[in-house]
């Protein structure tokens, strides 16, 4: 038992390490190609990765032949699968899209902080679904705060940053600003896939969810952006890492990993992607963090933590 733990444990934090270091392809992909497409060509590739995993779980495992019982039993579930996969997708291109656009106009690792308040975000909106928060939520939430306050409004920043404040007077970065929307559609996107989990094989919903994020992405990218074959041939590297190992090998790793692990300690794991993001963006990019950023940094980094641990409270009081 210890030993499928470990592994666990070690398969989930190489997820993370995929997802942390995914935002420094991001970031170098901006150098080749515009957002929309990058996303485009990233969602039908993580897509395509899917499916030979899905092709060779079939009906093997225990849950295959559970949901082949519940699809013989209810015509319905088709429906719900695909309801499932085109809402997460359109969220999923939302997210991604402002993520990546907002990647362009800040830091790596800020944007990795910044994006991690999902996990913050969604106990609160959890409140609208009548779902109680405890008191260590109410304390992640103040220190979150406070580290947004440090990691984007408190330092002079860059010359870029400065040049990219979207209010006259309130200096919030433009990048900081679009990669917090981002934040809040991946919460809605969590809840959402929620909802939806319980109810759809949630390989399958993420395979078709990524197809529609792709396919929409790429309606936007003909409509906005002008691709070319060769700007595209040349960012081969970072669209490829973030398509294939990012969408379709990190998430197939954590179905894989989360596989016997409290939820409580496997999304503290996961967490650790905005650690390695700042780290990713040090040593890969350069990207140096002034005290103000570290500062928030840590005290975002420590939201994160309580919202992990706030699951166990809440269900001592419920």
């Amino acid at each position: 038992m210890k030993k499928t733990q470990i592994r666990s444990s070690l398969l989930l934090f190489l997820t993370a390490g995929i997802w942390g270091v995914a935002f420094v392809a991001q970031s170098v992909g901006m150098d080749y190609v515009e957002p929309l497409t990058f996303n485009c060509i990233r969602s039908l590739l993580g897509g395509a990765v899917l499916i030979p995993f899905i092709l060779l779980r079939g009906t093997s495992s225990p849950k295959g032949q559970r949901m082949q019982a519940a699809s013989s039993k209810k015509s319905g579930i088709d429906k719900e699968l695909i309801a499932g996969g085109v809402s997460c997708g359109v969220l999923l291109c939302l997210a991604t899209n402002f993520q990546q656009v907002g990647i362009a106009y800040t830091t790596v690792g800020k944007a990795g902080f910044i994006t991690a308040l999902y996990i913050v975000i969604v106990p609160i909106i959890g409140l609208f679904f009548h779902k109680k928060c405890g008191p260590l939520i109410w304390l992640g939430v103040v220190l979150a705060v406070a580290g947004l306050y440090f990691l984007c409004m408190a330092g002079a920043g860059g010359a870029a940053e400065v040049e990219n404040r979207i209010w006259r007077g309130i200096p919030v970065g433009k990048g900081d600003f679009l990669v917090f929307i981002c934040a809040l559609l991946f919460s809605a996107h969590i809840m959402v896939i929620d909802y939806f989990t319980e109810r759809v094989d949630g390989v399958k919903m993420s395979c078709i969810q990524f197809f529609v994020c792709g396919i929409l992405s790429g309606a936007a990218m003909f409509l906005a952006e002008e691709p070319q074959i060769a700007q595209i041939l040349a960012a081969w590297k970072p669209i490829g890492y973030a398509g294939v190992l990012s969408c379709g090998v990190a998430y197939t790793l954590q179905i894989v990993g989360q596989k016997g692990m409290q939820p409580t300690v496997a999304s503290l794991i996961l967490s650790l992607e905005s650690v390695i993001s700042v780290l990713a963006g040090m040593i890969l990019l350069g990207q140096a963090l002034s005290w103000q950023e570290t500062l928030g940094c840590m005290l975002m980094f420590a939201a994160i933590l309580l919202a992990q641990l706030a699951p166990k409270e809440s269900g001592e009081e419920t």
